[in-house]
């Protein structure tokens, strides 16, 4: 058994997981820890806690140590440090006439690792770049492309209900979204009204959509038969949310029903004849 903990190095990204190194921590504390890219500075949102080692795995990379005043003030540094390599990107990307958007460029704690992340619709030979950076930056240069989805998360911005991007505020991480979800819920399947800053579908429409398919599997279906308190009638659409039935009666007229005054036969399936 080891102790770890779960750290977070930016609002909504996903949680990493750390030896403690047997120091005492808590939710809360800012550390810094040893990741793939040199030493990191992240806060812990994951309490402490025991897991079984697996010598399979790849063992997890230790807390160094808690933050201390001089950390704080290298990350600070480093906002301005990011801008500087950002704008040479920009620059070099625009010299060497490569087909690729620079996105972000963000430095470790130290300065010892720099990664460049960038937009192109098609791979792209970055090895020149790569040797530009390193040699104008004076420091180890990766880059790393990102898909749609990663890229709104990292610039920002405000969805279709005025609020900041989901993805920014609180999605750790994205889940599949169908457009099957949309059809569930009776949106208009239009583009311009089910997609995201990132072009991609909402990753909004995930939310309440098994909500949407249990309470439409207690309603008729459209077109089948139904018994209301203004006569028989054919079911036309169905309003999940406020649990009505829009119904046309033998008049022609149609109204709104609730569903508690709605009868229907439902639909069970047939059962198989059993084999003499």
């Amino acid at each position: 058994m080891i102790e770890i903990v779960g750290i977070r190095f930016h609002r909504a990204n996903r949680i990493y997981y750390f030896h403690t190194n047997n120091l005492q921590l808590s939710t809360g504390d800012s550390v810094v820890v040893d990741t793939n890219r040199g030493k990191e500075l992240g806060k812990v949102v994951v309490g402490p806690h025991q897991v079984e080692t697996d010598e399979s795995a790849e063992p997890y990379k230790p807390v160094l140590r808690l933050a201390v005043e001089e950390d704080f003030k290298q990350a600070e540094e480093r906002i301005s440090r990011n801008e500087k390599a950002f704008t040479r990107s920009e620059e070099l990307i625009k010299k060497l006439n490569l087909p690729m958007k620079p996105i972000a460029a963000q430095y470790n704690l130290d300065g010892s690792h720099l990664t460049i992340f960038f937009s192109a619709e098609k791979r792209v030979d970055f090895r020149e770049l790569v040797k530009e950076l390193s040699r104008s930056l004076k420091t180890h240069v990766e880059l790393r492309q990102l898909g749609a989805r990663d890229e709104a998360k990292m610039i920002g911005g405000l969805g279709r209900c005025g609020y900041p991007l989901c993805c920014v505020s609180f999605l750790s991480e994205f889940n599949p979204v169908s457009i099957r979800m949309a059809k569930d819920q009776n949106i208009t399947l239009n583009p311009m009204k089910t997609s995201g800053l990132c072009g991609r579908l909402l990753c909004c429409l995930a939310y309440e959509c098994e909500q949407y398919r249990s309470m439409k599997a207690k309603m008729p279906a459209p077109g089948q038969d139904a018994q209301t308190p203004l006569g028989p009638a054919k079911v036309l659409f169905t309003n999940a949310i406020k649990e009505a039935v829009t119904v046309q009666l033998e008049s022609g007229a149609s109204v709104e029903v609730a569903l508690a005054d709605v009868m229907w036969k439902s639909k069970q399936p047939q059962e198989k004849k059993k084999e003499s």
